[in-house]
């Protein structure tokens, strides 16, 4: 079976059962996507069987020590890398705070320059930014102002000298939503000695990385905005992981998965995420059978739910492109965007919403922390952006549903 089923899909989401949730058609994912029914048991299990101090000499400590380390090793084994590659934290924010402190001692009195994009979400551009108070030089990849798009030519420019010892880019940004060919620019930068750390918060719900494909050193998302608990999670190559100094306590320095992370974890949301691999597993199952190897099936399903996200959002992209007043931001085709769609209105865009929501449509507008990549496009802050953001759980009627409200709402 190639074809997405989505009964199945939504029946693995308890949201769609709920007078609350299900009163809505949802398209505020790119802010946090529902949960899927194997987190939330897992997560209600571990508070009422597996809520003790994890690992110790007793049942449920061993139990719940146990299912914190099923979730790392299958999520690893499905982004093929090894355990200890994955980190946990609060929040993909937090988790690049941490990381930013290690690159700020790494290259202090290196005369060593980063780059950054200003197409980001403040949380991958501003921790990085301000290493220039450590002297480190901040160069500013810069987007097309019409487009919103990076070209690798200007990269290039900023990497000639040899000097830049780190790359900091979006997988896709929240609001441009083009999808950045991290493999070409990672092999660019790598090329120019420089390491490179890609931001997958606007991706990874589109479907989770291959992580040695992409070719980069770090690939941070959250686990809230892939169908599970609210987690930041990060994976990082044994290598640089080595070399960065670690920013844990002092005699957890020996674990990577411990050198960055200096919060105590939030042991039974890490143990839930297991729940998203059981996920991914559950929809590989159904619709191709067995496969031995976690990676393959990852990719399978990655390739299913991306298949089916460009077949859903076509007719909003095409209803938009034909209206004379709306600016849609990012590529027009599908196949070069998450489906997370931003629009410039000629009015202010928080009432639209508003008005949308009592047309039973679940959307937001604002800025979204992506403040710099709205200025450089030319967009009013005051009036933002109206957002409408799908994942492969979103039906084509939800679509048709919302093209109508728009009709009636503009």
């Amino acid at each position: 079976m190639s074809k997405l089923d989505l009964n199945f899909v939504r029946s693995q989401f308890p949201a769609f059962d709920s007078a609350v949730l299900g009163s809505h058609a949802f398209f505020e994912n790119a802010g946090g996507s529902y949960p899927c029914r194997q987190v939330v048991d897992r997560l209600h299990r571990f508070y009422m069987d597996r809520k003790v101090q994890p690992y110790g000499p007793y049942p449920g400590a061993q139990a719940g020590g146990a299912e914190m380390d099923e979730a790392r090793a299958r999520l690893a084994a499905l982004m093929a890398v090894k355990p200890p590659q994955v980190s946990f934290g609060p929040s993909t924010s937090a988790n690049t705070y941490v990381l930013a402190q290690a690159v700020r001692v790494w290259l202090k009195g290196a005369n060593a320059a980063i780059v950054v994009t200003n197409q980001d979400h403040e949380a991958n551009s501003g921790v990085w930014r301000r290493l220039a108070d450590e002297g480190i030089e901040v160069r500013e990849w810069q987007i097309d102002p019409q487009t919103g798009s990076l070209d690798p030519a200007d990269l290039s420019a900023l990497l000639a000298d040899g000097r830049v010892r780190l790359v900091c880019l979006p997988h896709c940004s929240n609001v441009v939503a083009e999808i950045n060919d991290v493999a070409a620019i990672s092999a660019l930068a790598k090329a120019a000695g420089a390491r490179v750390v890609v931001d997958g918060v606007s991706y990874a719900p589109h479907g989770l990385p291959d992580f040695p494909a992409l070719g980069c050193d770090v690939y941070l998302f959250s686990a809230y905005k892939t169908y599970g608990p609210h987690q930041g999670i990060m994976v990082i190559s044994e290598d640089f992981g080595a070399e960065l100094p670690a920013q844990g306590h002092y005699f957890n320095a020996g674990s990577l998965y411990k050198r960055f992370t200096p919060a105590g974890p939030d042991h039974a949301q890490i143990a839930a995420c297991a729940g998203m691999a059981d996920y991914i597993d559950a929809l590989h199952a159904h619709h191709f059978g067995a496969e031995a190897d976690a990676a393959a099936r990852n990719r399978a399903v990655h390739d299913l739910m991306r298949t089916h996200e460009v077949a859903v959002v076509a007719p909003l992209l095409d209803y938009l492109a034909a209206r004379n007043d709306v600016r849609l931001i990012g590529p027009r085709r599908g196949e070069d965007r998450a489906p997370t769609v931003a629009v410039v209105l000629d009015r202010a865009a928080e009432p639209v919403s508003e008005a949308l929501g009592r047309e039973g449509i679940a959307c937001w507008a604002g800025d979204f922390y992506a403040v710099r990549p709205l200025q450089a496009m030319g967009v009013d802050l005051e009036q933002g952006v109206l957002r409408m953001s799908l994942v492969h759980y979103t039906s084509a009627a939800e679509v048709a549903q919302l093209v109508s409200a728009l009709d009636r709402v503009l």
